[in-house]
């Protein structure tokens, strides 16, 4: 048994009207195809629901009954092709998003907090992960969107510009590093370092530099956030290198020094990459858009 939802709606046309051709006058629609429709729906729920009289036609007890439950389903039925056009339309929906530790502590809380102020309506699932990771998790559609450190990944992915950054070197009040302003990292070399997830785009790039000098870097720990890198600096358990408008804060807070690093590399470039833009949800494509234009 199916309920036909035209059928429904003409039903409560009826209802309201108290006539069967006022119902097809609002709805368009010849007054026979009106009464074959309601005679389809008397047969499939096998009872009486209108009564004709000299007036027109009233409900019966059924067809009333039959009325308020039509009303409901009717506005739920309403209010699915209403939400679904606004996920068409991208007031609503659900983005997934990988980025790296970089972009989430520089760029992203206030690039998300402009876009939700504008997208109430859309939810923003972010997780943290390292950039080999993130361009992975886009091609393999474990996220729509990908924000990660510029380096070659071997994906079929559209990448977009987004923000730049720079490593700095920092160390503890009283290293023999402490009192200059630049360094280059092969002088960084001779002392122990305090290292990033040893996947990290960072903890990658310092390894590549070292061996590009013919020397190996010695960490004696390795971390997972900022944060806990720069506690370890400050507590002299080495020196560290991370981005800039990261380590300034820390600055300010801690008995930390805060170098700059006279190397090409230190200059990075964020990217955001996607799978197709095109074949994006509308949500998604509006908070690329976002994310390539936020400040």
């Amino acid at each position: 048994m199916k309920l036909d939802p035209v059928s429904l709606r003409l039903f409560v046309d009826i209802v309201e009207t108290g006539s069967i051709s006022a119902a097809a006058e609002r709805s368009h629609t010849a007054a026979s195809a009106v009464s074959k429709r309601i005679s389809d729906l008397e047969a499939i729920l096998k009872t009486q629901l209108l009564a004709r009289t000299n007036k027109g036609v009233e409900a019966t007890a059924a067809g009333i009954a039959l009325a308020n439950m039509a009303r409901s389903v009717l506005h739920e039925m309403d209010e699915i092709v209403a939400q679904m056009s606004e996920y068409a339309t991208g007031v609503r929906g659900h983005v997934r998003i990988m980025a790296n530790i970089s972009a989430i502590t520089q760029f992203l809380p206030r690039a998300i907090k402009s876009f939700l102020a504008q997208h109430p309506e859309v939810q923003i699932h972010l997780q943290e992960d390292i950039s080999t990771a993130i361009t992975k998790g886009v091609a393999e559609n474990v996220a729509d969107i990908g924000i990660f450190t510029m380096m070659s990944h071997g994906h079929s992915l559209e990448v977009f510009p987004y923000r730049d950054d720079e490593l700095v070197l920092i160390a503890p009040f009283g290293h023999a590093l402490a009192r200059q302003s630049s360094v280059a990292f092969a002088s960084t070399l001779d002392y122990a370092f305090v290292g990033l997830h040893a996947d990290s785009a960072i903890n990658l790039q310092l390894i590549k530099a070292a061996n590009d000098l013919g020397k190996t870097m010695r960490t004696t720990i390795h971390v997972t956030s900022y944060d806990a890198l720069c506690f370890m600096v400050e507590t002299g358990l080495g020196i560290g290198i991370m981005p800039r408008a990261v380590a300034e804060p820390y600055r300010r807070t801690l008995g930390i020094a805060v170098l700059s690093l006279d190397e090409p590399w230190a200059r990075r470039q964020l990217k955001i990459c996607v799978r197709s833009l095109a074949a994006l949800p509308v949500a998604a494509q509006l908070l690329v858009a976002h994310l390539r234009q936020a400040e």
